[in-house]
């Protein structure tokens, strides 16, 4: 859940300013995928009885926080952002439904619906944990990590970790295998990120500061003026 609850301080940003900058969707919209794919792989219908219930709930609250994420952000993007948004997202739910109708009705046994579904669900799962990897040419040229939030790739770090030691310790390939790709890949990120995080950060200036800046300038006027006047 720290994963996906992540992007909660970069979206509040994104509320604040009404832009979203040169924040990218990309990564919860995949993350939008792996989670409606894993509730699914998790559910009876797909998993013997409720032997992956942990999956289900986890990716269950995820898809209600991604859904969240991907609504705020086509809200507050230019209109050519939210065409991106809809290309993107119509192709992932496109995907989902296309896997549960074959898994339900096509494939008759847990082995073998496990088997189609948990292929899929692997491939959404490198590709969400990769997504970030979509900023770091940015982070790179610009060397500064201001849009690649360091609570995302901190906790897809530690998620992946996690995930990874669930999967070998319950005998699940299809847990265990994606997040052998994505630990390294956000401890890739942790590293670009303490290498880039002292450079290029614009830190914006509260109300407050301004307000006391202007008045600092006001009293040194009034002070040039008082002086100007006693010479005269």
């Amino acid at each position: 859940m720290l994963l996906f609850s992540a992007p909660i301080l970069t979206f509040y940003r994104i509320i604040r300013k009404k832009s979203t900058e040169e924040f990218s969707c990309v990564p919860y919209i995949i993350a939008l995928l792996n989670c409606l794919l894993y509730t699914w792989y998790g559910l009876p219908v797909v998993s013997y009885r409720w032997e992956n219930f942990p999956v289900v709930t986890i990716n269950g609250l995820g898809i209600l926080l991604e859904f969240s994420f991907i609504f705020i952000y086509f809200w507050f993007t230019s209109a050519r952002g939210k065409i991106k948004v809809a290309i993107t997202v119509i192709p992932v739910i496109l995907v989902f439904c296309i896997t549960a109708a074959i898994s339900a009705f096509a494939l008759h046994d847990h082995h073998h619906r496990k088997i189609f579904v948990g292929s899929v669900a692997l491939v959404a799962s490198v590709a969400m944990y990769g997504s970030p990897l979509v900023v770091v040419k940015k982070v790179i040229m610009t060397q500064s990590v201001e849009y690649m939030p360091f609570y995302l790739s901190f906790f897809s770090f530690l998620a992946s970790s996690f995930w990874m030691a669930y999967g070998l310790l319950s005998h699940d390939l299809f847990l265990a295998a994606p997040n052998l790709v994505g630990s390294p890949l956000g401890f890739l990120q942790l590293i670009l990120y303490c290498k880039y995080r002292k450079t290029g950060i614009m830190e914006e200036p509260e109300k407050w500061d301004l307000e006391r800046n202007e008045e600092k300038s006001k009293q040194l006027q009034l002070v040039i003026n008082d002086s100007t006047n006693d010479k005269s």
